[in-house]
């Protein structure tokens, strides 16, 4: 067995060698340098970590007051002397404390700043007046001792003290040190504190450093967020992929599908930490506001023995003990409707889901969906409830308001619009774009027809991105008077084409939509229109142009789902290895009776995304799936070759 060494996942350097010296003697100072606890004080009726310390009433108040003191006095002067002494009288009287944290800055003097990851607060540490704690139970390190490991202190160790609070001649709340724990190492150097990791790659693949560097970075107001590299809008006409700056005819287009007011700047970027918290209070709005509705949480199979619930690439394992493959759940939705049939009347499940597919911005292989299903209800009543569900969690997390700021783009959950898809295609922009440059002078009637749509679904798909005007009409001109074999004008071909083209359009959809009217062939578990039989009562939430949900009327009757199965059977061996799969007890459990339904599945990561103002889900995502990190002597033998 070949495994690296410890030096080469901890790369040394001058640093990492001062500071395993520093350890060294630390060892011999407190015996244990990893000790397995610290216990902390209680002042604020709560744990004392820094962060409720700070907050603490009593604290608070006195910083407040030696704040307002502090501005009415020239520059350079002190408070004066007996306001000061009678805040620390105040302080000290709260008893003695005891916090630990993470070293903040560089130990400099007297004075440093200990964080719990979200506030810093400072310590004040004067030769002879502290002393060191062992961590192997012997008595305490002499003041001597206790100073010479304050100086070998490194940026970035977890540290604990025992004092008393006071407030410093420059008005700071402060601990004054009388006892010295030290709590963990850290080897390695940290981040700067003034830039913080600019390595998307590192953020994402290090999330503990960007975690560490988040809590360090000194405060700045109004950070200015920017999009990142590839998110920038293109000039009209030239890309398919993103919304051009000019949105072309008014006329053709929705509230839905226009380009929304530019705000000034975006505010003070989130920390990575803040991101994370945020995204905690969304899910926890979102089970309150189910749980507050009557909803049950349940927990339904991570390891499935068949990939169904949803059109994707499943992961295949293999179970030993039982000798049977299985799969990681692609979606939960055909065992939560099982519980429908066993009586429960409103589930939920906020579920982890694993698909073998692509990587993309908006694309991670496991993700996080909430996916619910309400007895009774139908698709339009779960339309307005996803509105008032998401509306809560937006208000909830967005201090009361119904507008959200992502990138410069204003988008008001005050109303969500509904469309139709055929409609969506219509308001497409680019259409114009298209004719004035010899490509296909679209009409909505094309729609309607399976031989235009195939037409259509071609240019598409042959159309670069970018594109120049002379590709418009030369890939036009070859499609234009091609001829159509007759298996691509069959409903389920129909329906697939209308995809190809919705897929190209739904970039331009802004404020919240649901999109309406999907083709049946396309949504196996979804009860058809009463009105129009080829339609599924089944919609899709578009919001800046991504899918955040899905959801619709249940098929329950057993005999169609059955047949629905068949005909994604089929297209399985016509090479569609999306499709689903026939799902036997499924189907038997619709035999014992399912009530009419609606259900839904929220895109967890996304609604964050746009919540948060991140443009890549893997910045909303702690651990994000990337490539093998290569170490520097296989990257060498590489070039080498």
């Amino acid at each position: 067995m070949t495994l690296p060494s410890f030096d080469e996942i901890v790369t040394p350097n001058d640093q990492t060698e001062a500071r395993s010296e520093h350890l060294a003697r630390f060892i011999e100072l407190v015996g244990n340098a990893y000790p397995s606890k610290f216990e902390r004080s209680s002042l604020s009726g709560k744990e004392d970590t820094v962060s409720e310390l700070k907050a603490f009433d009593a604290v608070a108040d006195v910083a407040k007051e030696m704040t307002e003191v502090r501005a009415a006095l020239e520059p350079g002067t002190r408070p004066p002397a007996e306001i000061k002494d009678r805040l620390n009288e105040t302080l000290k009287a709260l008893g003695a404390v005891r916090i630990a944290g993470r070293i903040a800055t560089p130990i400099r003097g007297n004075f440093v700043h200990l964080t719990d990851g979200r506030e810093k607060l400072q310590i004040y540490a004067k030769k002879g007046q502290f002393t060191l704690a062992r961590n192997d139970g012997e008595a305490d390190r002499e003041p001597d001792s206790a100073w010479e490991a304050w100086q070998i202190l490194d940026h970035g160790d977890l540290i604990g003290v025992e004092g008393y609070l006071f407030v410093t001649n420059t008005g700071e709340v402060s601990v004054h040190v009388e006892r010295l724990y030290f709590l963990s190492k850290a080897l390695s150097p940290m981040p700067d504190k003034m830039h913080g990791i600019e390595d998307a790659e590192i953020k994402q693949r290090q999330r503990y450093l960007d975690l560490i560097a988040s809590s360090l970075l000194q405060k700045q107001e109004a950070r200015s967020q920017k999009p990142e590299s590839g998110s920038q809008e293109p000039e009209a006409g030239s890309q398919k992929s993103e919304p051009p700056a000019s949105a072309g005819d008014e006329s053709l287009q929705t509230p839905a599908l226009q380009k929304p007011a530019q705000s000034k700047g975006t505010g003070r970027e989130l920390t990575t930490r803040e991101v994370f918290e945020r995204r905690a209070k969304i899910i926890s709005s979102l089970r309150r506001f189910l749980e507050d509705d009557g909803y049950i949480e349940v927990e339904t199979p991570m390891l499935t023995p068949k990939a169904t619930g949803a059109a994707a690439k499943p992961f295949k394992t293999h179970h030993n003990a039982l000798d049977i493959d299985l799969y990681a759940r692609i979606a939960p939705e055909l065992y939560l409707k099982r519980l429908l049939v066993g009586g429960f009347e409103k589930v939920y499940e906020l579920n982890r889901n694993f698909r073998n597919e692509g990587i993309s911005y908006k694309h991670n292989p496991e993700f996080t969906m909430l996916e619910f299903y309400c007895a009774y209800m139908d698709v339009n009543g779960m339309m307005d409830f996803c509105e008032r569900l998401i509306q809560e969690s937006v208000s909830k997390t967005n201090a009361g308001s119904l507008e959200v700021t992502y990138f410069g783009r204003r988008i008001n959950f005050q109303r969500f619009q509904r469309l139709s898809m055929k409609d969506s295609i219509a308001a497409y922009p680019n259409w114009d774009v298209y004719r004035e440059q010899g490509g296909p002078k679209f009409d909505r009637a094309w729609l309607d027809n399976a031989e235009l749509t195939e037409k259509l679904a071609r240019f598409i798909e042959r159309l670069p991105d970018p594109f120049t005007p002379a590709e418009v009409g030369s890939i036009w001109s070859a499609i234009e008077y091609s001829s159509v074999q007759a298996e691509f004008k069959t409903e389920s071909a129909h329906s697939l084409n209308l995809v190809t083209i919705f897929d190209e359009t739904e970039s331009y959809i802004f404020d919240p939509t649901f999109i309406i009217d999907y083709p049946k062939s396309i949504s196996p578990l979804s009860k058809a229109s009463p009105e129009n039989p080829a339609i599924a009562e089944r919609f899709e939430l578009f919001i800046n142009g991504m899918e955040v949900a899905n959801g619709f009327s249940e098929l329950n009757d057993p005999r169609e789902q059955y047949e629905r199965f068949r005909d994604q059977a089929e297209a399985r061996e016509r090479g569609d290895d999306e499709a689903m799969v026939l799902d036997e007890d499924y189907v038997r459990a619709l035999s014992y009776g399912m009530p009419p339904a609606a259900g839904i599945g929220i895109g967890i990561d996304r609604l964050v995304m746009l919540l948060t103002n991140k443009h890549s889900i893997r910045d909303v995502i702690l651990f994000p799936h990337m490539r093998p990190e290569r170490r520097v002597e296989e990257t060498e033998q590489e070039v080498s070759e």
